[in-house]
């Protein structure tokens, strides 16, 4: 599947019931990579998913409407006056293509767009796909680690990517 058409977005408030089935399915996926869990996830109500479509800055592709993949661009409280990617999955039936990238590079372009020099993100250690995917479109590990809040067992691995070719 490595011509797959598809379109990068920014998502859209009407775009809420795409990217909740979305989002559990990537919780479903890979547990262990996210911040949040299914069960969770799964009681939050529309007007809730429609306020993450609206304010949490989600960029999807989609091929003519299917949700291939999502990615947000966000700030982390805890480290002032940095951009960071958050949520980010591609579907299985999407992985091998260039859909990842294109979301990485959208959160990206939107990071520099508000002056931003690099962009952050936290990768789980136990999920070694993403981390070489991450290191392929640029990103280098800076060495800081800390335990996921909601499961103190999962490692996160600091990551950064600087945004002066974006």
């Amino acid at each position: 599947m490595t011509n797959v058409p598809f379109e990068v977005r920014a998502a859209h408030p009407r775009d809420w019931r795409k990217l909740r089935e979305l989002r559990l399915e990537a919780l479903l996926d890979t547990p262990e990579a996210f911040g949040s869990t299914y069960e969770e996830s799964v009681r939050r109500t529309r007007r809730q998913w429609r306020t993450m479509a609206r304010d949490f800055n989600y960029f999807v592709a989609h091929d003519d409407g299917t949700f291939l993949g999502m990615a947000s661009g966000g700030y982390h409280d805890d480290v002032p006056d940095t951009a960071w990617l958050y949520g980010m999955y591609v579907t299985p039936e999407a992985r091998g293509t260039r859909v990842a990238s294109e979301l990485v590079d959208a959160v990206a372009s939107w990071a520099r767009g508000r002056g931003y020099s690099a962009l952050y993100l936290h990768v789980s250690a136990d999920v070694a796909r993403a981390r070489r995917f991450y290191q392929r479109v640029g990103f280098v590990e800076t060495g800081e680690q800390h335990a996921m809040s909601r499961d103190p067992a999962l490692t996160l691995v600091t990551m950064r990517r600087g945004l002066d070719n974006v």
